[in-house]
């Protein structure tokens, strides 16, 4: 999301300097410069764009320009790698037990595994605890059932 701002930030330098740069104005007057101060360094600032849209994320979005991105392979590599750690919860019981058994064991140990990884969110979404997990679990909960309604259509049997 905050890639995504960063990119209109960049599109509002090109297409309406002067309002971008009104805006970093009234972000230094709110942390204590005069009018004057505040206009003085948001002209020195827009000299240069590069040092605009730096100092746009930096100040209104509180974000390092330099740490967006990120590269499309390890994106890739680690959301395999998540995935198949997060895909051996309903699979592993199967592995040791058969039948009843090993399906309650996969509902109960997906649905722990699903509840950690929504609480786990909050660290980075700031949503309560209690929200995020029953999101993520409710968010699990319908992917199986879509899974095992697929299952069923097509005469797939656990037995």
């Amino acid at each position: 999301m905050r890639e995504r701002l960063a990119g209109r930030h960049a599109e509002g330098v090109e297409a309406d300097p002067a309002s971008e740069k009104e805006e970093l104005v009234l972000i230094y007057q709110s942390k204590g410069l005069d009018e004057a101060a505040a206009r003085t360094l948001a002209d020195k600032l827009f000299q240069s764009k590069d040092a605009a849209l730096d100092t746009l994320a930096r100040e209104e979005l509180g974000v390092d320009p330099e740490g967006l991105g990120g590269s499309a392979w390890a994106a890739a590599i680690s959301s395999f790698c998540l995935f198949s750690a997060g895909a051996i919860f309903p699979v592993a019981p199967f592995i040791f037990v058969g039948g009843s058994p090993a399906i309650i064991a996969s509902l109960v140990l997906s649905g722990v595994a699903l509840i950690s990884i929504g609480a786990a969110t909050t660290f980075f979404t700031g949503r309560g605890v209690v929200f995020s997990a029953l999101r993520q679990l409710a968010i699990g909960l319908a992917a199986a059932a879509v899974t095992f309604a697929v299952g069923q259509l097509i005469g797939v049997s656990l037995r």
